[in-house]
Order: C-alpha cells, then sequence, then structure tokens
C-alpha cells in the first residue's frame, strides 16, 4: 500500500530519487552533510548495496512503513531529511529488502492472558484426580508464575488488578489443599517430574539472567537519569533482554514510566497517553556530545500501532566520557538541549523522554560501549543490577 504524499513531502521525495538516480560522483554533492559524516566511499558503497537489493530505481513513493524505494527487483524502506537547498541533509536505508506485513496479528492483551492462566491452573488444582496429580498441577503454576514474573513483565499492568488476580490466585490455590486428605496418592509421577525439571531449568535462566555480568564495566559509574517510578522492560542478559545478542548493546536497558496506580498507559496510540512520555532526561555522566539529533518525528504507540521507518536510535545523545560512550536514545522530538561538542556535566538536561526511532512506546534506551563492546551498568544513586521486571523509584 502507497499514500499519496502531502505537498510538504514531494520536495523530499524528488531529492531522495534525484539522489539515487545520480552518477557517483554527484552523489556527495546532493547529499554534502551525509557524506561528510560518514565519508563518501563509505556512503556510495550503502547506496550499491541498496541498489543492488531493488535492481534499477523506478520510484520513491510514501507508505503506512514509510519511505519505499521501489526498483525491478524489490523495495527497501528509507529515511531521510530534506536540506533547505534542496538536497539531503540526512538519509538512512534499509539494509534487506522490505517485506510488507501481512495485516494485524491477533492480539490477546497480557492482562486478560495472565487471568485465563489464573483461571486455568486453579480449575486444574480444583478438579485433581489424585495428589500426584495436584502436585503436578501446582508445579505447572509454579512454572506459569516464573514465566509471567521472571520471563514476563507483569509490573507493566496496573497495579490493582494485578494485585487481585495475584492474591486470588494464592487463596485458590491455598484453599484447594484442602482436598489433600480426601484424596487418593496416585502413581502418575512422569508428568510431575516433567514439570519439576521444567521448574528448574527456568528458575535457573531467570537468575543467569539477572545476575550475568560481561566482566567489562565502565570506568566509574554512572548517575541515573530519570526520576520517578520506572520499569525495567528490557534488562540483564538472556533471555530477560532482547539486546543481549548485539555486542555494542549487551548491557542494554529499556525502561517505560509508571503512573498511578502503577499503569504506563491511559490507552491510545499516541505517545503523550503514555507515562514515559515527555519526562525529563538528564546526562548519566561528565563528557562531550559526540552525537545529538532532536528533529526526528515520534511514532505512533502501543499494540497494534504502525511504526514508520527511522534511523533505529531516532532522536538521541551520545556522550564521549574519555573512555566509553554512554547512549540515550528515542528522545521526543524537539526536547534536546544539548548539541554535538557540547560539554555536559552528570545531572544535566539533556532532552526528555520520546518514542522515536526503532520503538513501539515511549521509553529510554541506554546503554554504554567501550570499542563497539557494550558494558555493566552501574549507578552511583540505583543499587544492584537492572534487570527485567525490576521496579526503580528515584526522586529529586
Amino acid at each position: 500500500m502507497t499514500l499519496e504524499p502531502p505537498a510538504s513531502q514531494r520536495p523530499l521525495i524528488d531529492a531522495l530519487l534525484t539522489f539515487l538516480t545520480a552518477a557517483p560522483a554527484e552523489r556527495p554533492r546532493l547529499a554534502p552533510r551525509v557524506a561528510d559524516a560518514v565519508g563518501a566511499d563509505t556512503l556510495e558503497r550503502i547506496v550499491q548495496a541498496t541498489l543492488t537489493r531493488t535492481g534499477r530505481t523506478v520510484a520513491v513513493t510514501d507508505s503506512p512503513d514509510g519511505l519505499l524505494v521501489t526498483g525491478e527487483e524489490g523495495q527497501v524502506r528509507a529515511w531521510a531529511r530534506a536540506a533547505p537547498d534542496g538536497g539531503l541533509a540526512g538519509l538512512y536505508l534499509e539494509g534487506a529488502r522490505h517485506t510488507p506485513p501481512r495485516g494485524r496479528r491477533l492480539r490477546v492483551p497480557y492482562g486478560l492472558l495472565m487471568i485465563l492462566v489464573a483461571v486455568a491452573n486453579v480449575v486444574a488444582l480444583w478438579t485433581a484426580a489424585d495428589r500426584t496429580a495436584w502436585c503436578t498441577d501446582l508445579t505447572v503454576l509454579a512454572v506459569c508464575g516464573v514465566l509471567v514474573e521472571g520471563l514476563g513483565a507483569p509490573a507493566q499492568q496496573p497495579r490493582l488488578p494485578r494485585r487481585t488476580v495475584e492474591a486470588g490466585t494464592v487463596v485458590a490455590t491455598l484453599a484447594s489443599a484442602s482436598r489433600l486428605p480426601e484424596l487418593s496418592t496416585g502413581h502418575g509421577t512422569l508428568g510431575l517430574s516433567v514439570a519439576v525439571v521444567v521448574l528448574v531449568a527456568l528458575l535457573g535462566a531467570v537468575a543467569a539472567g539477572r545476575t550475568r555480568t560481561w566482566r567489562a564495566p565502565l570506568s566509574q559509574p554512572l548517575r541515573f537519569p530519570l526520576e520517578g517510578v520506572w520499569y525495567v522492560v528490557q534488562g540483564g542478559a538472556r533471555p530477560l533482554n532482547h539486546h543481549a545478542g548485539v555486542p555494542e548493546q549487551r548491557g542494554a536497558v529499556d525502561l517505560v514510566g509508571l503512573g498511578r496506580c502503577g499503569s504506563r498507559t491511559r490507552g491510545g496510540h499516541e505517545p503523550a497517553a503514555f507515562a514515559a512520555y515527555g519526562r525529563a532526561v538528564r546526562a548519566p555522566c561528565d563528557g562531550r556530545v559526540v552525537s545529538a539529533e532532536g528533529a526526528i518525528e515520534d511514532q505512533d504507540a502501543g499494540p497494534g500501532a504502525r511504526a514508520r521507518y527511522q534511523p533505529p536510535y531516532g532522536n538521541h545523545v551520545f556522550i564521549d566520557t574519555g573512555r566509553e560512550i554512554v547512549k540515550l536514545a528515542h528522545l521526543r522530538a524537539g526536547s534536546l538541549t544539548v548539541s554535538r561538542g557540547d560539554t555536559v556535566r552528570a545531572g544535566q538536561l539533556v532532552g526528555e523522554t520520546g518514542n522515536s526511532g526503532n520503538t513501539t512506546e515511549p521509553h529510554l534506551h541506554l546503554h554504554a560501549e567501550r570499542d563497539g563492546v557494550g558494558l555493566d551498568l552501574r549507578f552511583t544513586d540505583v543499587p544492584g543490577r537492572l534487570y527485567r521486571g525490576r521496579v526503580i523509584r528515584t526522586f529529586p
């Protein structure tokens, strides 16, 4: 599906098409800031790799997924910014052929899924045929609890309904134990043995994800860059952190804000409906700003929202401490208070949380790297490790 671009988008589309179809020697002139940032040779390699994926370029169009560069052999997504003189001031090209989504997938709300799992397990306990079956069902309930509490992200749900479900499950489980004296012992221990093995394995995976270190610490602890109540939705090692497979981001954390009653959103796709949006972000360290971007528009947010293609970090501030680079990403458009080359001090306001870049919900992405290798994060004002499921409360 393509869109008829607004009149304001037409010059950008024309500039990108002109750039891609120009002779190689002309491209640095058509995108001087991009060529200066990455080098003319690197820019040409990126363009040639793109043209290899698309074939001969025939069109640049707008779509719900972003700008599409279409050729005889395929499509890739692109993000670009027009310069006042009609050239390109910014450019980012997808590194693979674009495959349009196949429509919306059925999404079961996380809170509803928790209720269905709890009810199913409690019913199983109350209908167990013997004590062995009851113990098996109890172990399965424990497995579900570890999946939800240890590997999942339950604290993103409003506190009152979540605590009600948890308390109801505990009470119903304890009450079901009153049936044990009247039940026979039973003999089917295979199911119980399998459930115990799965439970132990999951507990080990959660413990490893929460405690593993990369043995590459920061030169000095950071200051936590946010104030208020925050939830670590990605953090730790695998399987608790989807960043762990990327070498430079293996110690990264994603932090979402929690509002009153523990809710993170009031509903809807507007970024401002989320508790994290527009919150102050402060420099976690002293250093020099080596990259800053603040003009990329925010994405729609929430389940079912469709993100347009943008540079992955979106609006960001990267700070060089002299030994490592500390990266803050997905900031709100127009909120940056610093520029490239500025010197900042820990605690200085640098921007606000937003929903720009590769993101589906307003949050702050934070990681530190040295020579392309991700580092363990440590903070002066937040003790311990940051892992998925941890709630952090910091106030001035």
